[in-house]
């Protein structure tokens, strides 16, 4: 097992990783203070539920099942998490566990931060993007049709454990959805790690245990930092929402679930380079570069075909990092480098947006 330790004051927290860690008992029980809600989804509850039930030993401890999948990201479902916390009289002293992907994390996430205004949360991620990304941080939420993650909050678990041995069940394309998340950090911050990708990606996608091993560590070691520099957002953040804004905007203009979180991020990515050509802030041949190692990850690298540049438009004026009506973007400079702006050429963008969406 390998930790990651994330510094956030009396708010920091582990971030375990290995195998076999879902057969540690103390690992997880002993982050219980008194009652445990296990929340998890139809998919993983039949591989995982009972397994984690056994970590809790003979804590006191319940279980709610959600539907699968982005489109049940929403306030309908998220209050089935209360309703059960409240008809087992859970008190503000329980612990919800998050048993499942980056949509069972952020809901369980919410719920925690909400329910009696504020109760501990664990995550146990069980998909490559979670365990790289979405469990790691504190950012909690559901969707709305009008925007994705538009309503939620700021709450870190107690800890993280993200048991390798989960991904061998995981689905091809969502290992490959996983992989966007991962290389957007050696493209905003780590260019060392970016060619580890480029020299390791075929590995990773063989779900070689080493590799997968590595490829979590080190994304999870450079969200911790960015998270400890800026846990609310306010600035070095909102680089890890590289492709993110053109993503969402596919994703809900699309319907939730239609594209993985990671297939719309890595459309959104090789957009966002499009526009940084066309400011001329990185060449034609970075451009490539970065194309090529999402496409050996098997991305796509175009959005879908009935998206129209007035429609990315719309929905990318909702986005979180939108400044007063000014969308803000992020913008590669370098493999490695990468800085937020809203204070751009807006020719480059509706160009990006004609050739993409046009």
């Amino acid at each position: 097992m390998q930790t990651v330790n994330i510094d956030l004051g009396h708010r920091s927290y582990p971030i375990h990783i290995g195998s076999g860690l879902l057969g540690q008992h103390g690992l997880l029980a002993g982050q219980v203070r008194s009652r445990a809600m296990i929340v998890t989804n139809e998919t993983i509850a039949p591989l995982y539920l009972d397994k984690t039930l056994a970590c809790l030993g003979n804590l006191p401890s319940s279980s709610v099942i959600l539907p699968d999948g982005e489109s049940f990201k929403n306030l309908e479902e998220l209050n089935r998490i209360f309703t059960a916390l409240l008809e087992e009289n859970f008190d503000r002293n329980c612990t919800l566990i998050a048993l499942g992907g980056g949509v069972v994390g952020d809901m369980t996430g919410y719920a925690a931060a909400s329910y009696q205004r504020g109760v501990d949360f664990i995550q146990v991620p069980t998909t490559l993007l979670a365990q790289v990304d979405s469990s790691v941080g504190g950012k909690t939420g559901v969707n709305h049709a009008l925007g994705k993650n538009m309503i939620g909050a700021f709450h870190q678990p107690v800890s993280v454990i993200a048991d390798m041995d989960t991904l061998a069940t995981l689905e091809e394309r969502e290992l490959r959805a996983g992989l966007a998340e991962v290389i957007k950090y050696g493209f905003i911050i780590d260019s060392d790690f970016f060619r580890w990708l480029e020299d390791n990606m075929d590995a990773l996608l063989a779900r070689d245990t080493n590799a997968t091993g590595e490829a979590v560590r080190r994304s999870c070691e450079i969200k911790a930092r960015v998270v400890e520099a800026d846990e609310r957002e306010h600035g070095l953040r909102a680089l890890l929402n590289l492709g993110h804004t053109f993503g969402h905007a596919i994703e809900a203009a699309m319907g939730y679930g239609r594209w993985l979180h990671g297939e719309a991020v890595s459309a959104g990515i090789a957009m966002a380079l499009d526009t940084s050509v066309r400011l001329q802030l990185i060449d034609e041949a970075t451009r490539e570069r970065g194309l090529k190692l999402l496409v050996r990850a098997g991305l796509p690298v175009t959005p879908p075909s009935d998206m129209t540049p007035e429609t990315f438009l719309r929905y990318m004026a909702r986005d979180k990092k939108a400044n007063a009506g000014d969308i803000r973007l992020i913008l590669l400079d370098s493999i490695g480098k990468a800085h937020v702006s809203a204070d751009y050429d807006q020719r480059a963008l509706h160009a990006t947006l004609a050739h993409f969406a046009g």
